[in-house]
């Protein structure tokens, strides 16, 4: 993976050879978010490099009210911009395995594929994806646009993926600065619900209430 410098783009364009021999050095951490009723963890190992990432990760879910037990494990990689380039995520229910992998060319491409042949749509120009329950993908936008190091509001077409269905459509979502420091504010907000998340200085989220917190 290479690494992005601040001053890029948020189009996800590769870096210059100049640019690249200034990258940051990785840095390695295996983070744990617990739902606030308990009944979900999350554990991933994250590679973190300027505003790209990799990702290796886990939701284990009890049953709980019209959702059924489920274990989802995913791996994710972004480009240098922190773009997202693909996404694999593999459920295990009761009923059976499933699994989803998206794509995204550097043309704004993405491909979806159920195992059964990839569809093709670019959804809206979306950059990011959000995965249920998951509080690393809400650090995506954050990452790529700098929002915990400088006051920014964005209206972003999202990539969203569904647990435990594994359905993929495109959501809108606005990311704001709410404040800076250390930690950080940034909020979300859709036409159903609006949150602040507390975030470190990596970008990663420490707090999102009524869903989960690290631990």
């Amino acid at each position: 993976m290479s690494v992005p410098q601040s001053g890029e783009t948020q189009t996800g364009e590769r870096p210059s050879a100049a640019t690249a021999a200034r990258r940051a050095p990785y840095v390695t951490k295996l983070l744990t978010w617990a739902s606030v009723d308990r009944l979900r963890l999350e554990g991933a190992r994250v590679v973190l490099g300027g505003r790209g990432l990799r990702a290796t990760g886990s939701v284990v879910s009890a049953a709980q009210d019209d959702i059924e037990a489920y274990t989802a494990s995913y791996s994710l990689t972004t480009d240098e911009a922190g773009v997202v380039q693909r996404l694999t995520v593999r459920i295990a229910r009761a009923v059976g395995e499933q699994h989803v992998t998206l794509t995204r060319s550097e043309e704004g491409i993405w491909l979806v594929d159920h195992g059964q042949g990839a569809a093709r749509t670019n959804f809206g120009g979306a950059l990011d994806v959000d995965l249920a329950f998951s509080p690393l993908f809400n650090a995506l936008p954050v990452r790529r646009l700098g929002l915990h190091r400088g006051a920014a509001l964005h209206d972003l077409p999202v990539v969203f993926v569904a647990l435990p269905s594994l359905e993929v459509c495109r959501v809108s979502q606005t990311y704001r600065t709410a404040s800076l420091g250390d930690p950080a504010v940034v909020s979300i907000s859709s036409d159903t619900y609006e949150v602040e998340l507390t975030v470190d200085t990596d970008g990663l989220v420490l707090e999102y209430p009524g869903l989960a917190s690290r631990v």
